[in-house]
This record gives C-alpha cells, sequence and structure tokens, in this order.
C-alpha cells in the first residue's frame, strides 16, 4: 500500500470518526496480508474490530457514569456460600429482560450476604449492554433531594432519578425515614413506575417498610408500585464479610 493511499484512508478514517482504523492501519492490512483475506473479509475486520473499540470505550464511560461502589460482576458472586439463593432467577435477571419491559428487581437480606454485588452484577452487565444505570443508597439520595428541594433544584435533581434505565437504589431500610423524605421517594418511585427499572437491597422485609418509611399508607403506595413488575429475591444464608473477618482471626491465631 503507497503512502498516498495510507494518508488518505487515515484523513477519511479521521473526519469519519474512525479512530482506531486511522491508527491501526498497518496492523490491519499486515493481518490481512497474513491470513490472505478477500475484500470482504479485510471490510468485516476493520468494521469489527472498530465497533469492539467503541463499544469497549462506551462501557467504560457507563461505568464511570454509573457511580457504582465497584465493578464487581455476576461471575465474581460465590454462589456456593449462599446454597438457598435461587440461581435460577439471579440468571434469569441477567439476561436484562426486566429491563427491556421497565420491571424491577429486589433482593432482600440481613447485611453482609450479598445483596449490593448481585446488584451491582447486573447493573455491570446492563451497563455492559448498553443500558445507563445509576447507583444511589436510600439515604444519600433522600439527602441529595432534600438539599435539591431548599435549594429550588428538585425538579432538576429528580432527573438524576429518573433519566437512567437503571436506578440501582442500595441500603433500603437501614435508617427510618422521616413523612417528607419518604414522600421524596414515593415521588422518585412512583415516576419511575412502568417508565425505568430499579433494582434495590433492603435488610427489611416488605411487612416492614412501614416502619422504615414512618407511614404505613405510604409504604403500601411505594410497594404498590414498586411490586407490580419485580423480581423478589431473598437471600437468609451467612455473612461474606463475617466469613472473612473470622478466616482473617483463625489465620492470625495459628500463626501466633
Amino acid at each position: 500500500m503507497s503512502d498516498l493511499i495510507t494518508a488518505r484512508i487515515r484523513a477519511h478514517a479521521t473526519k469519519l470518526n474512525l479512530p482506531h482504523l486511522a491508527a491501526s492501519l498497518e496492523q490491519l492490512t499486515a493481518r490481512a496480508d497474513r491470513d490472505k483475506m478477500g475484500y470482504l473479509d479485510f471490510l468485516d475486520l476493520v468494521l469489527e474490530e472498530e465497533t469492539g473499540v467503541r463499544d469497549g470505550r462506551r462501557f467504560r464511560t457507563a461505568l464511570r457514569l454509573s457511580k457504582l461502589p465497584h465493578h464487581k460482576t455476576l461471575d465474581d458472586f460465590d454462589f456456593a456460600f449462599q446454597p438457598d439463593l435461587d440461581v435460577r432467577k439471579v440468571k434469569d435477571l441477567a439476561a436484562l429482560s426486566f429491563i427491556e419491559t421497565k420491571a424491577n428487581a429486589a433482593f432482600l437480606g440481613p447485611p453482609g450476604v450479598g445483596k449490593t454485588h448481585l446488584a451491582v452484577g447486573l447493573a455491570v452487565a446492563a451497563c455492559r449492554a448498553g443500558f445507563s444505570v445509576y447507583f444511589t443508597s436510600l439515604d444519600d439520595m433522600v439527602r441529595q433531594l432534600k438539599e435539591a428541594e431548599a435549594h429550588g433544584r428538585l425538579a432538576i435533581k429528580m432527573r438524576t432519578y429518573l433519566k437512567p434505565s437503571v436506578l440501582v437504589v442500595d441500603e433500603v431500610g437501614y435508617q427510618p425515614l422521616e413523612r417528607a423524605e419518604a414522600n421524596l421517594v414515593f415521588q422518585v418511585i412512583s415516576r419511575r413506575y412502568e417508565t425505568g427499572s430499579i433494582l434495590l437491597t433492603s435488610n427489611k422485609t416488605f411487612s416492614e417498610w412501614g416502619q422504615v418509611f414512618g407511614d404505613d399508607v405510604l409504604a403500601t403506595a411505594i410497594l404498590d408500585r414498586l411490586l407490580h413488575h419485580c423480581e423478589v429475591i431473598s437471600i437468609n444464608g451467612p455473612s461474606y464479610r463475617l466469613k472473612n473477618r473470622l478466616t482473617a482471626i483463625e489465620g492470625g491465631t495459628s500463626m501466633a
């Protein structure tokens, strides 16, 4: 390939916003020569490489914007440590059809059993599939909304929680809410109803949500919208954090 043609291809690639082709032209043509590719095979290779680079860039951007606390996947989850967990239900959720249908998913159980890990794992899969995701704890969401309301910016801030395809709400029930705070949560749940998915984790059973939201009627209204299209997975096994702590203690003891 002549220098003139190479320069022209790079210029066209740059204008067409194909940076990988512009940067990797020699490697791609060398591979085509080595594998004796036909024209269509080479064109397929170029487009596949460019698509892969773009998908990777989009995925990394989606992860950054999601505010996820970590990027652990479902493959990192130790299902053997939670034998009572319905793995089939988790794998069904991992197909992400619940996001396409604007449905919800809830992980319930005591602290340390892996609820957040499962929610994050699904969120990472959603990012990879091209869905927008935003992660927040319930307490932080309420604090952000209260602050925005006090400054007359509630409608603007509400978009943070309404716009993503998937809103992950972690740690529902760790702190009871005042009625005004619970009403802000109701607004988010109500406005996302059948328009976007919610992934939540809670250490409380749904029968205890009246205590969480300080009002049985308001809690019922929230649950009515949340559970209408929702997969609920309960985890009642041992704590991963306690397991790791005991392992560290036993290791230290054995070394003494």
